[in-house]
């Protein structure tokens, strides 16, 4: 059952830290998750955080700090010594501990490397710092089983016992040759039920999903997600196994890319937070909104063209903002389906049959909307029917435009490596609003003669 913080339960906990009641406030953190200890911390203010983060143990602390908010994190950590964060980092797996010590000063970093007793550990740790964070190099921990190929079973179960003692969880065994290269990997089954003599060339299964430290993080997850695999092996550009990548770490990707997709779609440039400073908003707002503010002047320009047509016909006016919204809701559902399609790669065939099929998909619901366009216009707002079929002629024409515009600019920017998440947001809607204008009041002056 998920732990719900309530008020009471934040003011118990500063009463007793006011009171250095440590005894009582170890009894009261015992049994809770540290996914829940870390979000009352968040709640606290610096001082009573990091107090409490003083007297729990450091098996649970290193488990909590990685739960914590970026920002409470950066504080727990200022509060405290090289050598303590060094106790945490040694609790920790080596690409979790890369992550903490990727967040610290560049000073900092070598005193707390320094500081960690585990020269193995700290020699790994000091390895993944190397790869950027956005690739499999940044993603992968150092702990895993591998056994060699030569090895007879026998010597591998042993192998095997000693290093799994450095392994939290055992996904897969991975087999190599004498020179570190993945040739594979090793069925629990199978080394069970093979003779101790038989040899680990003989029983390894060599068909293995891998990637390179060079992978980009967001090709890691789809692998990843595309095959349902837990844990997933990384070799260097000589095809060298130099780590693993484990499912929460892909969780996380996945997440933030889910975060980042929606801020764009949004029409926020940048990656932020609700608890962001005034200015960070303001810079990651403002470039959509000026250019929603442009296409806003465009649109202004185009309508005073067309004022003549107005002025003889003054029910277009009000049909205006349907138009316009009829055009940015179109283009931004084909954007939608098309960048949803490209993150999960399920988009296949040539672009022009996508195209095709966008046309008659738009055709037949744009022709739906008109019918009920003409009915509801004449009995509902006394619209002649002359005018009725000009503004349903004109909603077809845009639906079929801003689909296409929709269906077309995601992929675009995709293939010329842009985020397509850009087109779902006020891109598409600003564009189809200037297209859907210009084609309304072209139509009505074709059909209407003014």
């Amino acid at each position: 059952m998920e732990f719900k913080i309530s008020r009471e339960f934040i003011t118990q906990i500063e009463q007793y830290v006011s009171e250095n009641r440590e005894k009582e406030l170890i009894d009261l953190f015992h049994e809770l998750h540290y996914a829940d200890i870390a979000e009352i911390m968040g709640e606290l203010d610096d001082a009573d955080a990091i107090y409490l983060f003083h007297i729990l143990d450091t098996e649970r602390t290193a488990e909590i700090l990685l739960e914590l908010d970026e920002e409470v994190r950066e504080k727990i950590l200022r509060g405290l010594s090289p050598k303590e964060i060094a106790e945490e980092l040694d609790e920790l797996s080596t690409d979790d501990a890369a992550d903490i010590i990727g967040e610290l000063p560049a000073d900092v970093k070598e005193e707390v490397i320094s500081e960690i007793l585990d020269v193995e550990h700290a020699k790994d740790i000091v390895d993944l710092l190397r790869y950027d964070e956005d690739t499999a190099g940044g993603l992968m921990g150092k702990e895993l089983v591998q056994v060699n190929e030569n090895w007879s079973v026998l010597t591998c179960v042993k192998e095997m016992r000693e290093q799994a003692a450095n392994v939290q969880r055992v996904h897969s065994i991975y087999v190599v040759d004498d020179e570190g290269r993945l040739k594979g990997r090793l069925s629990l089954k199978d080394l069970l039920v093979t003779s101790t003599r038989s040899m680990v060339k003989d029983v390894y299964i060599p068909k293995v999903d891998f990637v390179k430290v060079s992978t980009p993080d967001v090709e890691v997850a789809r692998i990843m997600q595309k095959y349902d695999l837990e844990a997933i092996p990384v070799t260097d550009e000589l095809g060298r196994l130099v780590g693993r990548i484990t499912i929460d770490d892909v969780v996380d990707v996945i997440k933030e890319e889910a975060d980042k997709d929606y801020q764009l779609a949004a029409g926020i440039s940048q990656d932020v937070e609700a608890d962001d400073s005034i200015l960070d908003l303001t810079r990651a707002r403002l470039p959509w909104l000026v250019l929603a503010l442009l296409g806003g002047f465009v649109s202004v320009k185009l309508l005073n063209g067309f004022s003549g047509a107005m002025n003889n016909h003054k029910e277009l006016f009000f049909f205006t903002p349907l138009i316009a919204a009829m055009a940015g809701n179109v283009g931004v559902q084909s954007s939608a389906i098309i960048v949803q399609g490209l993150a999960n790669n399920s988009i296949s065939g040539s672009l022009w049959n996508r195209l095709i099929k966008e046309v008659l998909l738009s055709l037949l619901n744009g022709a739906l909307l008109a019918a009920i366009l003409i009915v509801g216009s004449h009995v509902l707002l006394d619209v002649s029917y002359v005018v009725g079929i000009t503004v349903s002629i004109s909603l077809v024409s845009v639906i079929v435009i801003a689909s296409l515009i929709g269906t077309f600019v995601p992929i675009l920017l995709n293939r010329v490596g842009f985020d397509p998440a850009l087109s779902t947001g006020p891109f598409i809607t600003t564009s189809n609003d200037i297209c859907g204008i210009l084609i309304y009041f072209s139509i009505a002056k074709i059909i209407l003669g003014f």
